[in-house]
């Protein structure tokens, strides 16, 4: 059995709070004596029935109690929560109640009426608190709940979106290899060797719902080998991955449809091709990646303009199911002056 003893400190904290109020009614009751010995004499009652009921209920077996935030233990069910709050109000009216009279009210005598009243109270503010903790306990087990189903459903939507992802880069390379088979036999061979050396690599590690960063550049330098197969001394190629960003985790498969991107749009329709850059650097407390290409471009004020197709569309619904809204993609691009893609992620990574 654990106990989450700054949940402890903090429930503590709130009887203290709650014993504050129900000395204001006492004193009113019995003004004989002054605040201060009235809030003794609640704290008695009420630390007492506080501890009786907080440790307490860690004693129910777990199956019978609400899963919360607070310590992974919650309030028991029908009989056992109304039993462990009676035990608790009577713990605190006759152990509470001797002690607080014993240490700040004294040899003060009280009528049957008296002794009564305050049993009411008792009993009143018992419940009252019990109610209170309970209601708490199951809100926060609520919101666990609601935490693990939006985690739960971040995730699904991300293998769906890579599920997407996968078919879309493979029919794209089948699509290049045909076009090569026409021309250049030989070189569709080494082409196939390439890509069936690729996808063993790639599509087996993908299945994660991160990898290193260095990871993804491995396989970005892959695909981009894959691809000089066909457009030979057309296509330059730049990685700058810098060492302390290595180990960083990244979604897969993340740099790579925005390469394929600028290989399909920007480069492929210029007769000279061009080249490709790919960085990563840290700016402040995030992740800044970059593709940048010397292609063909677009134009930013046509009404189609960034959203960049399947690829460009993927990565912005990855980064933003993984990332929230502490992620985004910027794109900026020129007829005939290539296009650049900067992803901006938080370094404190994907919140599922």
């Amino acid at each position: 059995m654990s106990i989450a003893w700054r949940d402890v400190g903090r429930h503590f904290l709130l009887v203290v709070a709650f014993c504050c109020v129900i000395a204001v009614l006492t004193t009113g009751i019995w003004p004989g004596h002054g605040y201060a010995a009235q809030l003794g004499h609640a704290l008695c009652i009420g630390l007492v029935t506080w501890l009786t009921i907080e440790f307490g209920r860690y004693a129910v077996d777990e199956r019978h109690c609400h899963p919360s935030l607070e310590g992974g233990h919650g309030w028991p069910r029908g009989w056992r929560a109304l039993l462990l709050t009676a035990i608790g109000i009577a713990a605190g009216f006759t152990l509470g109640e001797t002690l607080g009279r014993r240490l700040f009210l004294g040899a003060d005598l009280r009528s049957a009426r008296d002794d009564q009243l305050g049993l009411l109270i008792t009993i009143a503010a018992g419940a009252v608190g019990s109610f209170f903790f309970h209601a708490r306990g199951r809100a926060a087990a609520l919101a666990a709940e609601l935490a693990r189903a939006e985690r739960d459903a971040g995730e699904a939507r991300l293998a769906l979106l890579q599920s997407q992802l996968e078919p879309h880069m493979l029919f794209n390379t089948l699509a290049n290899l045909r076009a090569l088979i026409g021309v250049d036999p030989q070189a569709a061979q080494q082409m196939l060797d390439r890509l069936d050396a690729y996808l063993r690599a790639t599509l087996a590690a993908s299945r994660s719902a991160q990898h290193p960063l260095a990871a993804e550049f491995a396989r970005l330098a892959d695909y981009l080998a894959l691809m000089a197969v066909r457009m030979g001394p057309r296509l330059a190629v730049a990685l700058d991955l810098p060492d302390e960003l290595r180990t960083l985790p990244v979604p897969p498969l993340l740099l790579q449809p925005l390469v394929e991107n600028a290989i399909r749009h920007g480069l492929e329709p210029r007769i000279e091709g061009g080249h490709i850059e790919v960085s990563a650097r840290r700016s402040g407390d995030a992740l800044v990646l970059t593709v940048r290409d010397s292609g063909a471009g677009f134009d930013m004020t046509e009404p189609a303009a960034g959203a960049g197709g399947f690829g460009l569309a993927q990565v912005r619904e990855r980064i933003a199911t993984a990332y929230g809204g502490r992620a985004r993609v910027d794109v900026q691009s020129r007829p005939g002056g290539g296009t650049t893609v900067c992803i901006r992620l938080p370094m404190s990574g994907a919140t599922s």
